[in-house]
């Protein structure tokens, strides 16, 4: 799992194609391609206060922008970490993890799964 930080993706800028842009532009990588694309969906997910899902991975990874609240995030075998509106979250294919909102308040954020989601068992509460 990788979380970007708001100011590190704004930063850390490859140039972009000049010929393609009316200005300068930067692109800071966050998921790499992979051919064949496997199912992919897009979404919004909001969760209410002290909402988190079960563990579960997906079979191509996953990003996710946090775009309200403070959440958590934990990869198996690693810490929760906290996580914050502009973080960018990152999980490798077949990663299992579990994200949600921390108990003051919602936490919603931007998804882009790829491949088919396995579900797991219930995450323990971070904080």
């Amino acid at each position: 799992m990788k979380i970007t930080r708001r100011d590190q993706a704004l930063r850390d800028l490859d140039p972009l194609d000049a010929s393609h842009f009316t200005g300068k532009a930067g692109s800071h990588p966050l998921l790499p391609t992979t051919a064949p694309l496997p199912p992919t969906s897009a979404a919004v997910v909001r969760f209410e206060a002290g909402v988190r899902n079960h563990w579960h991975a997906h079979a191509g990874g996953q990003l996710m922008v946090v775009i309200e609240g403070e959440g958590w995030v934990q990869a198996r075998r690693a810490g929760p970490q906290r996580i914050q509106v502009g973080d960018v979250v990152v999980t490798e294919a077949n990663e299992d993890h579990w994200h949600g909102a921390g108990r003051g308040g919602p936490f919603a954020h931007v998804v882009v799964n790829i491949g088919e989601t396995r579900w797991l068992e219930e995450s323990a509460p971070p904080d």
